[in-house]
């Protein structure tokens, strides 16, 4: 997972806007072609980022490189605003860096680090990533639950898409003892992720954040980075960590983690939003967690069962009905915040 830009709508959010662009006009014809680069560059990055949680836990222990990845990402973001901006690029009040700050650890620290707790550990008890992908994909449906707990009526066909939504999900984790069931203690960890996440994504459209997307995401990965490190320090797994450990498949994927799903994926997420239909530009919820199955059992065999296709397919049906039934309309101000890898 990675920190989403302030900019974005919130899945099916209330009041997303049709058209991801300053004056909210459709995207060029001239730009179909980059338009579509973009959003393969977010589909296969994102989606490929809970493969490289796997592979970079192998060797690296769980919470510290989340720690890492986080960290070393808002530094370079940070330097490269102070670059092209200035000194004062990253100047933010108070109540912003509180907002920010908070943000951040509900997104990074519980959403993200619970996903990477989960996807470490012996095979078993760890997650397959494909499988952690496919749950974290009901942040959509958790956060149409925390609209409606907040005074919102979304319509009936989102609350239809939010129960197909929770089927899969209870098929996909319902124990069956077959090989490549998911542990349903690790299964819960990932639901518990991505209920945070879908908090931080929820109170981040309504808390008075710093202005600028990037400038916000800085102040999030810094505080989910120290966040994450204290619970690192917590667990003892700082005094155990020993880098010359670390083979370099571990370290080949963590530096991925931060450039690819951190930095190229994020940039190329917020040029969508200001260039194509945010229509467009959410199916990236329902196209990732396709990618994560088909690269797990790709790239380090991990079992595409039945169960994994049906609840897979269900929980998928469900989120694709929400975000097309939450047709965004224009943009009419500054709009909420999506969840985002």
């Amino acid at each position: 997972m990675t920190s989403p830009p302030r900019s974005a709508p919130p899945p099916a959010g209330p009041a997303a806007p049709g058209t991801a662009g300053a004056g909210g006009g459709a995207a060029p014809a001239s730009r179909p072609a980059l338009i579509w680069a973009a959003l393969v560059v977010v589909y296969v990055l994102w989606g490929s980022t809970y493969l490289g949680i796997r592979v970079a836990v192998e060797s690296i222990p769980a919470l510290t490189s989340a720690a890492l990845r986080f960290g070393a990402a808002a530094v370079v973001l940070a330097l490269f605003l102070r670059v092209r901006r200035g000194a004062g690029a990253l100047r933010v009040d108070r109540r912003q860096l509180a907002s920010a700050a908070l943000v951040g650890v509900l997104l990074l620290a519980g959403g993200n680090g619970l996903v990477v707790l989960a996807e470490s550990g012996p095979p078993g008890t760890a997650v397959p990533s494909g499988i952690a992908a496919l749950l974290v994909a009901t942040v959509p449906l958790l956060v149409v639950l925390l609209r409606t707990a907040t005074g919102d009526r979304p319509r009936f066909w989102t609350f239809a898409g939010v129960t197909l939504g929770f089927l899969g999900l209870v098929l996909l984790v319902l124990p069956t003892g077959g090989a490549g069931a998911a542990p349903l203690a690790g299964a819960l960890t990932v639901v518990a992720a991505a209920t945070s996440w879908s908090v931080g994504s929820f109170l981040s459209g309504r808390l008075r954040m710093p202005a600028d997307p990037f400038v916000a995401t800085v102040y999030e990965m810094l505080a989910g980075a120290v966040a994450l490190a204290v619970l690192a320090a917590a667990r003892g797994e700082l005094g155990d960590f020993d880098p010359g450990r670390v083979t370099g498949r571990s370290w080949f994927a963590l530096a991925y983690l931060m450039v690819a799903g951190s930095l190229v994926a994020f940039t190329a997420y917020v040029w969508l939003l200001h260039n194509a239909p945010i229509s467009l530009v959410s199916t990236y919820a329902y196209v990732n967690p396709v990618v994560a199955v088909a690269l797990g059992a790709l790239l380090v065999a991990e079992p595409i069962t039945a169960q994994v296709l049906l609840g897979g397919a269900v929980i998928v049906a469900g989120v694709a009905l929400v975000v097309s039934t939450e047709r965004p309309g224009r943009r009419t101000g500054a709009p909420d915040r999506a969840n985002r890898r």
